[in-house]
């Protein structure tokens, strides 16, 4: 989809010659922290922002030459909440629907499926002002549906909402990849992009770091397991001096020191020995790669 891509703001370039491609029905995942491209490239995805240079197609056209039919075949969940304070739930789908130039008759039956797709059906002639931060995030989901999109994109679509509204949300993002509809999110969320995406790219200062599905490159970069210990205050570099007797990969943040390893039964054997508490062994996660990265190239 994207090749040699790059977009300047001035003397500032933000993304810098990145290449990616997104099968269709895939999740595909843009993580990294602020700053990084994600968002600029999104952007430029569904025709934002115009390119500085490479190559950019979607849905298998370039959308800098064909982009008013392209964006009919596009959804997009914006970072900010645009929806309209003034109408009402169902009003928002409905003249969302008029600039596609879809039939009232036909945009009233979306909305109504819709509406009960991200189980607002009951709000539907609710004011705007009465919907929590969770429902007002799965309406703007519902708006980006109502053309039928072939392609979604979320520009970090559960940020600021608790545990409950952000499961509510993957659940009905898993149903759609069900369907089969590609979907590109930026996510700050690890444990996020893990349960939806199929592929990530990790970016940082407009480049592509690492890009793979997320248990490959959570096995590749720091092995399956982790065991992990918090350190107590004024122990640190005593603790660093046995860790390094019992494991060479390993990173320290804040208080706590993450040990990377295929044999991880036996290192938290090992560990249990040091005299530390909240030791913890477990599953290797993509926040783990993350924070492994935050300490070589991430830092801002």
């Amino acid at each position: 989809m994207g090749k040699g891509l790059r977009r300047s703001f001035g003397a500032f370039e933000a993304v810098k010659k990145i290449d990616f491609a997104i099968s269709p029905g895939e999740c595909y995942g843009f993580l990294g922290p602020n700053g990084a491209g994600k968002s600029t490239t999104i952007r430029m995805i569904h025709g934002m922002l115009p390119r500085s240079g490479g190559e950019l197609n979607v849905l298998g056209r370039d959308i800098d030459l064909d982009r008013p039919s392209i964006k009919a075949h596009i959804g997009v969940v914006s970072q900010e909440n645009n929806l309209d304070r003034d109408l009402t739930v169902r009003q928002n789908l409905l003249t969302y629907a008029r600039y596609f130039e879809i039939p009232p008759p036909e945009a009233r039956r979306r909305a109504a499926e819709l509406l009960a797709f991200v189980q607002l059906d009951a709000k539907a002639d609710s004011p705007l002002s009465t919907l929590s931060g969770g429902m007002q995030r799965r309406l703007a989901i519902a708006r980006a549906l109502i053309n039928n999109p072939s392609l979604l994109i979320l520009d970090e679509p559960t940020t600021g909402l608790d545990p409950q509204a952000r499961h509510l949300i993957w659940r009905r993002l898993n149903m759609l990849k069900r369907q089969k509809i590609t979907i590109i999110l930026t996510t700050h969320y690890m444990e996020e992009a893990e349960q939806l995406c199929d592929r990530v790219a990790i970016m940082n200062g407009g480049e592509i770091l690492l890009e793979g599905k997320p248990r490959t490159l959570i096995g590749r970069e720091i092995g399956e397991e982790v065991v992990e210990f918090h350190v107590e205050e004024g122990k640190m570099p005593a603790a660093l001096i046995s860790v390094r007797g019992i494991c060479e990969n390993y990173d320290v943040h804040g208080e706590t020191i993450y040990l990377y390893s295929g044999e991880c039964k036996k290192l938290a054997q090992e560990a249990m020995r040091l005299e530390h508490r909240m030791i913890v062994h477990r599953r290797a996660t993509l926040e783990d790669l993350f924070l492994k990265l935050a300490g070589r190239t991430l830092n801002e």
